[in-house]
């Protein structure tokens, strides 16, 4: 098959191209050009800036595609661009989404399933506040997905959406869990905001990588929408147990009320995946319908802190202030600060 992958070569659009390419498909690949990418020589490469529509229909002029895979598709203006210029040009079109277009709605449970896209939406929180932030980009992706589920229903545009939770991946450049692996390597405490306290659901990338496969070479799921998540639902000290125990490590988890951690500037850099954007999805559908199975939590896990045990990246920004959490933990255990 011939496929173009739009952006996000850093990650998954890297462990994308990795797997088509083994598997006898020709890859061309669109993003800017200013990251470096890894990939080989083989691989195609286009640039243009997505947000600037006569660059995007520079780079496109002439080509057709059996499928397109898009990665970084943020703005409802790029998904109108999107449909113009690959109308009647690409057999199927492939896009990731996010199970935060969930998180922006009102009066629904976890873990989301499908069915309750529709239905009433959150205000916006505070501007200029992380929550506005993770807030607009729900809202965003939603914009993105009624842009494609019209174009299909007005004339039959071959888009295929998948709402993704938190991704867990070696090559995640947000180094997220990377975050929890060197608090349980210095040997101390990991704080964590006493609310909310959600479970997690997460998905290893390379579950992603194989589901979009099957759906583009199967041709599967145009027109609709579809959770792609990992089986498992656990709490964060079951979670952190997990990590721990791959680690020859003992988790101490210690519980803190959000404000203070806030207040010394500690989240989400602290426990990440302590925040009410974190995405709990239901992947039951997608398990039906396409037939998606997915790597148990321990396995890939056990090969994403391999890999960082091989391949240790610089600590990330967010662990700089380690020495100062753990002097908020004593401060704590000596009665000087309340945790509650």
């Amino acid at each position: 098959m011939n496929l173009l992958i739009i952006g996000g070569t850093r990650n998954l659009g890297h462990f994308m191209v990795e797997n088509l390419l083994s598997r006898g498909h020709h890859l061309t690949i669109l993003n800017r050009g200013i990251t470096r990418d890894e990939l080989p020589e083989s691989v195609e490469r286009l640039r243009a800036d997505r947000t600037e529509p006569a660059q995007l229909e520079r780079a496109l002029k002439g080509r057709t595609f059996d499928a397109v895979i898009d990665n970084a598709l943020y703005k409802k203006a790029e998904a109108e661009t999107a449909v113009r210029l690959l109308k009647g040009r690409t057999g199927q079109y492939v896009v990731l989404s996010s199970g935060q277009v969930y998180l922006v709605r009102e009066g629904i449970e976890r873990p989301f399933n499908e069915g309750q896209y529709e239905g009433r939406l959150m205000p916006p929180p505070k501007l200029n506040t992380y929550g506005y932030e993770e807030w607009l980009y729900g809202m965003d992706k939603r914009h993105v997905e009624d842009v494609l589920s019209e174009a299909h229903a007005r004339e039959g545009f071959p888009s295929t959406i998948l709402r993704l939770p938190m991704v867990s991946s070696e090559r995640d450049h947000f180094h997220r869990l990377y975050a929890y692996i060197l608090r349980l390597g210095d040997g101390g405490p990991i704080l964590a905001p006493s609310t909310p306290n959600y479970r997690l659901r997460h998905i290893y990338a390379g579950d992603v990588v194989r589901a979009v496969t099957r759906i583009v070479e199967g041709k599967l799921a145009q027109g609709k929408a579809y959770n792609i998540s990992q089986d498992e639902t656990s709490t964060l000290d079951e979670y952190l147990e997990v990590l721990g125990g791959l680690m020859g490590a003992k988790p101490v988890l210690v519980r803190v009320k959000r404000d203070l951690l806030e207040a010394n500037g500690f989240l989400p850099d602290c426990s990440p995946f302590s925040e009410r954007w974190m995405s709990e999805l239901d992947n039951s559908l997608g398990k039906q319908e396409l037939g998606v199975t997915y790597t148990p939590l321990p396995v890939y896990l056990e090969k994403i802190v391999a890999h960082y045990q091989k391949n240790p990246p610089p600590p990330p920004a967010g662990y700089r202030r380690r020495r100062a959490e753990l002097a908020l933990y004593q401060q704590i255990q000596e009665g000087l600060v309340s945790a509650k």
